[in-house]
């Protein structure tokens, strides 16, 4: 067997380094270990979760990006993917999911459904999950192609790994939680 393995290494966060030591804030090494190992929660009613499937098998292995350990225990998960047409009955179930999910938690809207209800402009359905609950990241698309579920993933990776441990403790985020009905704690 041969010894020409090449590794990847992690880039290492911001800090100040010497010949036996790594100095850095508690903030980015936090950051970078909640980036590398979230835990997505897919809540899929529709095409879109057909997709995801297809995100999760091996052409494109979204566990290449510490994702692929599914939650189906919204108790366990981080990530809440919410993919395809969410009817107006089901808007108080996702926000209970919601709520169950610890912090810090975050919400990606797989596909045009998700994001603005899609072509079912009526009555029955929910005209984009952000009237419930809060989301971050936006995938566009009916339904959208691995490859974009995979930016999604990214983008929420961004964030992550830059979100302040303090941000969820703000008056800000409270403020914005109790604009969709939720209190500091979690429950109504």
């Amino acid at each position: 067997m041969s010894e020409n393995k090449k590794y990847t290494q992690v880039a290492l966060p911001e800090g100040y380094s010497q010949p036996g030591f790594f100095a850095t804030s508690l903030d980015k090494v936090v950051g970078l270990a909640r980036k590398n190992s979230i835990w997505p929660l897919p809540f899929a009613t529709s095409c879109c979760g057909i997709e995801f499937m297809a995100t999760m098998a091996s052409n494109y292995d979204l566990g290449r990006f510490g994702s692929e350990r599914l939650s189906f225990s919204p108790r366990q998960a981080d990530l809440l993917m919410v993919m395809g047409t969410i009817a107006k009955k089901m808007g108080p179930i996702l926000q209970q999911v919601y709520e169950q999910m610890a912090e810090p938690r975050w919400v990606i809207a797989v596909g045009a459904c998700a994001s603005s209800g899609g072509i079912f402009d009526t009555h029955s359905v929910l005209q984009g999950i952000d009237r419930v609950i809060p989301v971050d990241v936006y995938v566009p698309g009916c339904p959208p192609r691995p490859e974009q579920i995979l930016d999604g993933i990214l983008k929420i990776q961004q964030l992550v790994e830059s979100e302040s441990l303090r941000r969820r403790n703000s008056t800000e985020y409270k403020e914005m939680l109790a604009k969709y009905g939720i209190n500091e704690i979690g429950h109504k």
